[in-house]
């Protein structure tokens, strides 16, 4: 399995809110309360949730219905619907 070529832009810690299983993280703005604006990285980035781990996400849930490549196109097209929202 190859990673998963996240290039860091923070869309995704940037809209805790907009899924169910990550507004827990939401800070009150949307925003992923382990955010960094300063430096645009997760503060707790080794300790994360699962829920943050594409890849441990894709064992757990989703292995079974797609193959890997198609899963990371999944949540690329996803990445690109978050960057035109900002």
């Amino acid at each position: 399995m190859r990673a998963f070529p996240c290039n860091q832009c923070g869309q995704c810690c940037r809209n805790v809110h907009l899924a169910e299983q990550t507004r827990f993280l939401d800070r009150g703005d949307g925003v992923c309360r382990h955010f960094s604006e300063d430096s645009k990285h997760c503060t707790i980035y080794v300790d994360r949730p699962d829920i943050c781990r594409v890849d441990r996400q894709y064992r757990m849930h989703y292995a079974e219905r797609y193959a890997w490549d198609e899963f990371v196109e999944l949540n690329l097209q996803v990445c690109q619907v978050l960057a035109f929202q900002s």
